[in-house]
């Protein structure tokens, strides 16, 4: 792909943010923009706000915000929607998580109380532990994905927006495999027809966003878009889409650590990571065929990272253990546990510890803002398909045909900023500093 500046569409207008999902995650993003705009706190945690990128040569000391580098819309005109099976606004959703302290939250009673989640497409067999009454009927899997279509547009008009963008912040559905009815666009839309049972819920958000021209973000480890056949339909509509599963706590540490182990050439011999977890995330992951979806998407990180292949003396056989354990009264507030074995000078063991006591949605939630934004973006700058450069906030990141995805945190960030660069037609950083000492 070739771009300039000059052939990026300004951000002008307002932009609509739609979450499939209006639980902890999608209310207290919505909630912390709102808090933003009101200047009630800072947008913590948050690349597209807080964070700058260097241009040039260190001694050129550019660095400006990367808001004020690239044209992202205005957290001002963002407007929000979502769906959820549950009919609770985005204050009492937002209540009911109890991820937000009371002071946070009823200051922004009016503003949340007026956000109610259109009715979702939802069916219990790929997320058994929720029960959901705001739900659309259809005969078939494409009536139900038709029906979201026409919510995007009614929802475009109401609220006057020039560009939508999509962020899956609803739950993890069961493991589904990729099929031959994942294979092509023509297999998808034929089960789609046919009531497939391997077409989930997710996956026809993704394809009514894309037949709509908008740019589909996947938070969580579902299939949903990672298919041949919803990335053929992305490239023939022009629509960015990323994922999969958003990296917040345990894993992001792993994408931190890893690289670290690798880049000293210190052995693995194990590594057992277990979470306790009370909110509904939680309790939808109770569900065994839930857990192995996501299980799935944190056991691919480590692999990767350390390529055992290429390193069989340091990494071969190394033993990865994830579990994850629902239990009430911890709500939100999430605590990983990491037993790390490893393997020093003359074989030597050695062990690291990390008690991660963290806030998932906290986490999340400026996730949810960079891609939306970012992926406004590409959208505006006439990037298609997957958009690798976002695999910074993934935990299990989509990359093309034959390629392994990358991993490694530090290496994501730079792939991300210097697709910033590219975009804006400066120079690439590669950090050589050659330059400096002749």
């Amino acid at each position: 792909m070739t771009t300039s500046p000059a052939s990026i569409r300004p951000a002008a207008g307002k932009l609509g943010i739609l979450t499939p999902g209006l639980g902890a995650v999608a209310t207290t993003f919505i909630a912390g923009v709102e808090s933003i705009r009101r200047g009630r706190s800072k947008p913590i945690g948050s690349l597209t706000q807080m964070a700058t990128i260097r241009l040039g040569k260190r001694s050129d000391k550019r660095a400006p915000l990367i808001r004020d580098f690239v044209p992202l819309a205005r957290l001002e005109d963002i407007v929000f929607g979502a769906w959820d099976p549950i009919p609770d606004d985005a204050y009492t959703s937002a209540k009911k998580a109890g991820v937000l302290e009371e002071r946070d939250v009823e200051p922004l009673k009016d503003f949340l109380s007026s956000i109610k989640p259109m009715p979702a497409v939802f069916d219990q067999h790929y997320v058994t532990r929720i029960h959901g009454t705001n739900v659309k009927q259809g005969k078939t899997k494409r009536d139900l994905a038709e029906q979201l279509r026409q919510d995007i547009r009614d929802f475009k008009a109401k609220h006057g927006c020039d560009r939508l963008v999509v962020v899956w912040c609803g739950s993890t559905e069961i493991f589904i495999a990729p099929s031959e009815v994942h294979a092509t666009l023509a297999a998808f839309e034929k089960a789609m027809d046919e009531n497939h049972p391997e077409i989930a819920p997710s996956m026809l958000y993704a394809w009514a966003a894309i037949m709509e021209g908008v740019p589909y973000n996947n938070g969580a480890p579902n299939l949903a878009v990672d298919t041949p056949a919803l990335q053929e339909l992305a490239q023939r509509k022009g629509v960015p889409i990323s994922g999969k599963d958003f990296k917040t706590g345990q894993t992001w540490m792993k994408t931190v650590i890893a690289p670290a182990l690798k880049a000293r050439m210190l052995g693995l011999a194990g590594w057992y990571s277990t979470n306790i977890l009370g909110n509904r995330d939680g309790e939808v992951l109770d569900d065994p065929a839930s857990f192995k979806t996501k299980e799935a998407s944190k056991l691919s990180v480590l692999h990767t990272i350390l390529q055992p292949e290429t390193y069989p003396e340091l990494y071969d056989g190394f033993s990865h253990v994830v579990r994850i354990n629902y239990y009430p009264p911890r709500g939100d507030n999430k605590e990983g546990w990491d037993n790390i074995d490893i393997v020093g000078w003359m074989g030597y063991p050695m062990q690291i510890k990390v008690n991660f006591l963290c806030r998932d949605s906290i986490l999340a939630a400026p996730i949810v803002l960079d891609l939306a934004l970012f992926s406004d973006l590409a959208s505006r700058a006439g990037m298609k398909g997957i958009q690798e450069w976002l695999s910074f906030y993934y935990k299990s990141p989509m990359a093309a045909a034959g390629l392994q995805p990358e991993h490694d945190l530090f290496i994501q960030q730079t792939k991300l900023k210097n697709t910033l660069r590219h975009l804006m037609g400066e120079e690439q950083i590669t950090h050589l500093g050659l330059e400096y000492y002749p």
